[in-house]
């Protein structure tokens, strides 16, 4: 179940315009060109690995903005006993639009088990897609930033919430080095 609370549809409908024009940033081409799980062939300028199976270019796109300018990020997180309770910001108003439309398009993403199949996504996220049905989500919108709350009564659910929270905490830090950290740990293993 996902409950939207008002102010957060609204910024949600705002958003149209800069998903727009964050679209035309990278062609297709252009995204899914020789990156590797090693860094190899990595390019920051298109961030191919942002692309997936099932994402859209406005999907990456949002998720280009959010890497580029992580440093306008700050986020808080309280491990629940059943889920977690975030809170993301930016400084950046752009940056901050595309992060409640990436909020938004991915609850809605695992409540109809889409996975977007991005190429650098963590294996945390499985999960979520494989039970939608065990998580529920309420977003709001507030001065202080994106709010998102998810609780299940899925102990293994429970436990990815809280490994996925440290993972995005990680990258709102660190940027594309967290996820290049990550991967590299997981081609060790």
């Amino acid at each position: 179940m996902i409950r939207i609370l008002p102010l957060a549809l609204m910024a949600c409908l705002c958003t149209g315009p800069v998903l727009a024009q964050m679209s035309g940033h990278a062609s297709m081409h252009a995204m899914m060109h020789g990156h590797g799980a090693d860094g190899t062939g990595h390019d920051e300028a298109t961030m191919p690995g942002l692309q997936g199976l099932d994402a859209t270019p406005g999907e990456s796109a949002e998720l280009a903005v959010l890497f580029r300018n992580f440093q306008t990020l700050t986020r808080e997180v309280d491990t629940l006993p059943d889920g977690i309770r975030t809170v993301t910001r930016s400084s950046d108003p752009e940056v901050m639009a595309a992060l409640v439309s990436h909020v938004a398009g991915m609850t809605a993403r695992v409540a109809d088990g889409r996975d977007p199949q991005i190429f650098i996504q963590s294996p945390t996220l499985d999960i979520f897609f494989a039970r939608p049905q065990a998580i529920t989500t309420e977003i709001e919108v507030t001065d202080a930033g994106v709010v998102v709350t998810q609780t299940s009564t899925d102990p293994e659910v429970v436990a990815a919430l809280h490994t996925h929270a440290g993972e995005v905490s990680d990258m709102a830090a660190r940027g594309m080095q967290a996820v290049h950290e990550r991967m590299m740990r997981a081609a060790g293993n």
